[in-house]
Parts: structure tokens; C-alpha cells; sequence
């Protein structure tokens, strides 16, 4: 039954924990208070009877038992609240109010009911002391002591009960509110399992635990959704871009499978047709080396890396392209400059950029590397003064095969900007686009070597 359910929640075992701490505490407390009123209260019986002796013998000739007895007498005859007896050294009672006891001398603490007669005092604390020929002893009531510590149990004892019982209570309201938080995040993940991923659990905006839990939730489920969507554009952009070369492929193939089909031309087919199918695994090729770095597998082998070095050698691997194409490749690359991240991927990322720039600038374009450090970060950017990209498909460039109405006529698939954003992002950082005026300039911000 879900009422059942409270008492096995974490709030309900953590209130019942707190509740036994809270009967320790209380009972720790209880041993010191009670050790600590009932002893100054012995004490201060002590003292009293102690100077009551001494008024005894101040009043009396000499410390002999006949001495003593007029004093006793006169004390007995007026009450006082203390307790009187004298008594030879036979034990006869020579005077007060209490019957014959052993001659035990020092402290001594016995309930009424072994005085006899003197039922009326709850109990006796007093002195002895052996005296010339006799023993005297005097005592005093201790029913406010016993009055004392029932009072204390009984009120330890109360606190103790309504601590607990709150406590209790307490993990009762806390872990049926839990449960009813619970119960709302299972009913709401059924309904994301079944209904899709665009529901989202419901934060209260307490800023507890379960809040954290479910903010973190939710955005694992945006990011779940996220490549849910990528992945169906992927599949789609896949299908329509290789529809093409596969659909040119057949045809080609077909019409070498024709009985009139020359030897000449039928080589010139097959040599087209392995072109076309070097497309296609380069698609392919690009779309898994972009899945193994969102992956993030090859983070375990980031090292430390001269980029200024590599951005030298790759400018420099880049320089024929750009004179073949009438284009100018500057460099401005500050020396020394030290990253964290994996050579091989870094060097592809730079490439990617740099022969995106030559590629689709005009004949006479100037594209420029520059490099250098800003605090703790080192920012690269590859700047060219061609058409640049307008701002509202900034964002779509980096999506899989996406591009510009200008760009189908080139030579690519759509996948360059896409493998270089996936290497920035395996760094922790992204491709920023912006505007060169004219031309675009497209930067990114890696962490520097200490």
C-alpha cells in the first residue's frame, strides 16, 4: 500500500535516525543533569548537618555524653527539620527522635521505613560521630531531594516522548511529501517512454535535491532529444545526398550491362563508376570519423601540443592551393603557442577551416591565419574577404550536409565545417562565425598550455 511506503523512504529512516540520537542526547543529558542536582543537593544536606554538630558542641561543657544530652534534648523539643539521637555505648537511647542505631560513624543515607517510627520522612541523610562514652548522629529529611529527581525524570521523560513523537511525526510529512514528488517523477518518465521525449519533469523550484535530480534529468533529456533529432536529419541528409551518386551509379552500370555496349565506353563506365562509389565511402568515412568524435574517445589521448608549429605546417601544406587558385595565405601566428588536444585531430580541424576559406572565395581572395594568446586561452582565427555566409545560416553550416545555394556547384559533401565543429567541441569549445566585412571569419578558442 503506498501509505506503507512512507515508513521505507530515506526521509522516514533519516527522521527515525535523528529521533534515536535525539533519545541518546536526551538521556545523556538527563545522567548529567541528574548526577549534577542530586549531588549539590547531598552536599548541601552535608553542610547543613555539619553545622549542626557544631552548635551541638559549641552549646555543651565538654564532649562527653552527658554534656551532649541537654543540647540534644532542647534541639528534639523544637522542631527544626532535623533528626536527633543519642545514645550510649550499649545502644540505650540517652536522646532525639530516633530510634537506637549501630555506632557507625561518617555520611550515612537510609530510607524511613528503617526508622521505624519516623515513617513520615521519605528518607534520612545525616552524620555520625562517636562521642565520649556514647554515639550522637544527626540528620536531615531527604523527601525535597527524592521530590528533586522524580521531578527531573518526569520532565526528561515528557521532553524525551514529544522530541521523539515530533520527530516521527516529522518523517511521516516529509517522507509523504517525497513519496508524492516521486510518484509524480515515475508517472511523468512513463509518460515521456510512451508519449515521446518533448515532456520534461516538473521542477517546484525549491532548489532541493529532487530539484537538482530532475533539472539534471530534464537536461539529459534535451540532449537526448537533441541527437534523437540529429540522428533523423542525418538519416534524411544521408538519403537525399546519396540518392544522386547512387542513382547515377546505377544508370551508369545499366547501361554497361547493355548487349550493344562498346569495350571503350564500357571502361570509361566502370571508371566513372568507381568515382562514384569513392564519393560515397568518403560520405560514409566522414559520418563515422564525426561519430567517433562526439563519442569523445580520443579525448584519452590529448596531449601537449605546438600549435604554432602546426598551424605553420599546415598554412604551409595549404600554399600551392591558394596560388593555383590566384589566392593569397597569410599567416600571423605568435610563436610558442602551447594546447591541450590530440595533434592529428587539431591539424585536420585547421585544414578543414583553411581549405574551406580557399575553397569558396573568389579568384584574388586574401585568407589570413592568425594566432595568438589572451590570458589562458590561445584563439585562432581564419579570416578571408570572399562572399561570407549571411548571418541567419550561420548556425545551419555547421549541421551535416548542409549548404549554401552558392556552394552546390563546388566540390564537397557538406561535412567539413561539421568534422572541424566536432573536434572544437571534443576540446571543449565551438566554431564562432562572424562577419570580416567583407568575408567571414570563423575562430576558435582553445585552452592553453601552462
Amino acid at each position: 500500500m503506498p501509505g506503507f511506503r512512507v515508513f521505507r523512504t530515506s526521509s522516514f529512516r533519516l527522521a527515525l535516525m535523528y529521533a534515536t540520537l535525539t533519545g541518546i542526547s536526551f538521556l545523556v543529558l538527563l545522567a548529567v543533569v541528574f548526577l549534577s542536582t542530586t549531588r549539590f543537593m547531598r552536599h548541601q544536606i552535608d553542610d547543613t548537618v555539619a553545622n549542626e554538630i557544631e552548635e551541638i558542641f559549641a552549646n555543651s561543657p565538654n564532649c562527653g555524653l552527658d554534656a551532649v544530652r541537654p543540647a540534644v534534648d532542647a534541639l528534639t523539643k523544637h522542631p527544626s527539620g532535623f533528626l536527633y539521637l543519642l545514645q550510649d555505648s550499649g545502644g540505650v537511647l540517652r536522646a532525639g527522635n530516633l530510634p537506637p542505631l549501630n555506632s557507625k560513624e561518617g555520611v550515612r543515607e537510609w530510607p524511613a521505613a528503617s526508622a521505624r517510627s519516623h515513617s513520615a520522612f521519605s528518607a534520612i541523610r545525616g552524620r555520625g560521630i562517636a562521642i565520649d562514652g556514647g554515639y550522637l548522629f544527626v540528620g536531615w529529611s531527604t523527601h525535597q531531594l527524592l521530590e528533586m529527581e522524580e521531578m527531573i525524570i518526569g520532565s526528561f521523560a515528557w521532553g524525551l516522548a514529544a522530541s521523539i513523537a515530533l520527530a516521527l511525526v516529522g518523517g511521516l510529512i516529509m517522507g509523504g511529501r517525497l513519496m508524492q514528488r516521486i510518484e509524480t517523477i515515475s508517472n511523468t518518465s512513463r509518460s515521456i517512454i510512451g508519449e515521446g521525449l518533448r515532456q520534461r519533469l516538473p521542477v517546484t523550484q525549491v532548489g532541493d535535491e529532487l530539484d537538482h535530480l530532475t533539472g539534471s534529468i530534464n537536461a539529459m533529456l534535451d540532449r537526448i532529444e537533441e541527437l534523437m533529432t540529429d540522428l533523423r536529419q542525418v538519416t534524411t541528409d544521408i538519403a537525399h545526398d546519396l540518392r544522386t551518386p547512387l542513382t547515377r551509379l546505377r544508370q551508369r552500370l545499366e547501361l554497361a550491362t547493355r548487349p550493344d555496349a562498346a569495350i571503350g565506353s564500357l571502361r570509361a563506365t566502370l571508371d566513372s563508376a568507381v568515382t562514384e562509389v569513392d564519393t560515397i565511402l568518403s560520405i560514409f568515412t566522414a559520418l563515422l570519423r564525426i561519430a567517433q568524435i562526439e563519442g569523445r574517445t580520443r579525448r584519452a589521448g590529448f596531449q601537449v601540443v605546438g600549435l604554432s608549429d602546426l598551424l605553420s605546417t599546415t598554412a604551409e601544406l595549404y600554399g600551392s592551393m591558394a596560388d593555383d587558385n590566384g589566392q593569397t595565405l597569410l599567416e600571423a601566428i605568435e610563436p610558442s603557442l602551447m594546447v591541450n588536444g590530440e595533434r592529428e585531430l587539431l591539424m585536420q580541424l585547421f585544414a578543414n577551416l583553411i581549405e574551406n576559406a580557399l575553397r569558396h572565395s573568389p579568384r584574388g581572395a586574401t585568407v589570413r591565419v592568425n594566432a595568438s594568446r589572451f590570458e589562458n586561452r590561445v584563439r585562432v582565427s581564419i579570416v578571408d574577404n570572399g562572399l561570407g555566409i549571411p548571418q541567419d545560416e550561420r548556425c545551419k553550416v555547421l549541421q551535416r550536409f548542409y549548404r549554401l545555394e552558392a556552394s552546390r556547384t563546388t566540390v564537397g559533401n557538406g561535412l567539413g565545417l561539421s568534422l572541424a565543429n566536432a573536434i572544437a567541441v571534443l576540446h571543449d569549445t565551438t566554431l564562432e562565425l562572424s562577419d570580416a566585412e567583407p568575408g567571414l571569419c570563423v575562430s576558435v578558442s582553445l585552452e592553453a598550455s601552462q
